[in-house]
């Protein structure tokens, strides 16, 4: 029961930290992994991220600070990672291991998914920001324009 509260209060304050985008889950994940340093063994989380994003069904970014943010690989598919109201970790004590920990995915039927993490990359943020600007500007400039004063 204690363990259950714990997860709970963890999942409210992650809630809603989900960032919308206009790019697809395919391109921001490879825009992540050209920014992603070589894997460690954990991150320290103590309850609060400042930011997540799924990228697909099998990888995410979780950002503990403003510009700390880590590459978190899960080992195969994770249901409805995309949709998801809020995450947790499964990891207690405030780190997080590859390996051992999941990321637990709160969905709509209120039904905890574990989602083992198989691998963890700290980001350079800055520049992954950079390259997700560049690339929705790109974007923007190959889109049709409307003619003006059209008929």
């Amino acid at each position: 029961m204690k363990t259950s509260g714990l997860m709970l209060a963890a999942a409210l304050v992650l809630a809603g930290c989900a960032t919308g985008a206009s790019l697809p889950d395919d391109q921001r994940l490879e825009i992540h992994r050209a920014h992603a340093g070589e894997p460690v063994r954990s991150f320290h989380n103590f309850g609060t991220l400042y930011n997540w994003t799924p990228l697909g069904d099998s990888a995410l970014t979780v950002w503990t600070r403003r510009n700390q943010a880590y590459l978190l690989e899960l080992d195969g598919h994770c249901p409805n990672l995309d949709y998801a109201r809020a995450i947790s970790f499964s990891g207690q004590g405030g780190t997080v291991f590859a390996g051992m920990d999941s990321v637990v995915v709160l969905d709509r039927e209120r039904f905890d998914i574990p989602c083992r993490i198989k691998q963890i990359q700290p980001l350079d943020t800055r520049a992954v920001e950079s390259d997700e600007r560049a690339a929705r500007d790109a974007g923007r400039r190959s889109e049709p324009q409307s003619p003006a004063g059209g008929t």
